[in-house]
């Protein structure tokens, strides 16, 4: 999991740092797990722009990625760790005793050939999805599930991870990526281990096309608009813009945005920080 740096030949590559792939052992998906991904270029079904920026970019292959390891008991070997384009973390083509084949989130460390297992008989190995009931305490562990059954939401993206502080009684309390520390039923799913591709919050793109390859268009500042356009618009010559707000009036830097009523707000036992 390294950076490859490149020599400023050009502007564009003189502080260009992307991932060395050095991982990656197969460039083809699995076939079987592969459906196509359609764009929308920020429009609904009537055509109408949306959700602005967006357009563009490289054509994607959009792997099913297995979040819910509800193969219990039966081991799998890891076939190949691969690039996967919608998302920063790597995956792996894993093979069940039974002869089928899923994709998971590859885990930092994980290497071609090693076994991984799910379930109240896996040991707490990099990799093994279990219980956390059965995690034993301080463990580093990732694709936590929130509902049990229901497939991971918690620490998917590329070099996080969650850890087990405590549990109390049908809970389980978590140091989330945020800082946050939550509660979480000790019958909910984790795998053990941070996520791969750790460096991947220290890449630079080097040119502004390459952002346009991931299907980002340029962003316009508020500032630059005109007020009917923007809250922070308008002035005469450079205004600062005003109080920091979104293009709705939202106010941002420490706004609050939360619901006070929201259910899951009885299971958070310290928030984020700020």
């Amino acid at each position: 999991m390294a950076l490859r740096k490149f020599k400023p030949t050009t502007p564009g590559q003189r502080f260009k740092l992307i991932s060395a792939f050095d991982e990656i052992t197969a460039s083809t998906p699995e076939k079987s797990l592969v459906v196509g991904k359609n764009r929308s270029g920020g429009r609904n079904h009537r055509g109408k722009m949306t959700c602005r920026y967006i357009g563009g970019g490289h054509k994607r292959k959009f792997r099913l990625v297995d979040f819910k390891r509800e193969k219990d008991g039966i081991p799998a070997t890891v076939s190949t760790i691969e690039y996967d384009p919608n998302r920063s973390a790597r995956i792996a083509l894993v093979v069940y005793a039974d002869g089928e084949k899923r994709y998971i989130i590859a885990p930092h460390g994980l290497k071609v050939g090693q076994t991984v297992m799910s379930g109240d008989e896996a040991t707490p190995n990099i990799g093994n999805t279990m219980f956390l009931k059965n995690v034993p305490l301080g463990s580093v562990i990732h694709n936590v599930e929130i509902r049990p059954g229901q497939g991971a939401k918690i620490a998917r993206s590329a070099g996080s991870y969650a850890q087990l502080t405590s549990r109390d009684g049908k809970y389980a309390i978590l140091q989330l990526p945020s800082g946050e520390s939550r509660m979480v039923l000790v019958t909910c799913k984790a795998t053990i281990g941070s996520i791969s591709n750790p460096d991947h919050m220290h890449e630079v793109s080097g040119k502004a096309g390459r952002s346009r390859w991931f299907g980002r268009r340029p962003r316009t500042r508020g500032v630059a608009m005109n007020p009917v356009d923007h809250p922070m618009g308008g002035g005469e010559g450079r205004a600062s813009g005003g109080h920091p707000r979104s293009r709705k009036g939202i106010p941002a830097k420490g706004y609050k945005t939360r619901s006070k009523t929201k259910e899951s707000n009885r299971l958070i036992v310290e928030k984020r920080k700020k």
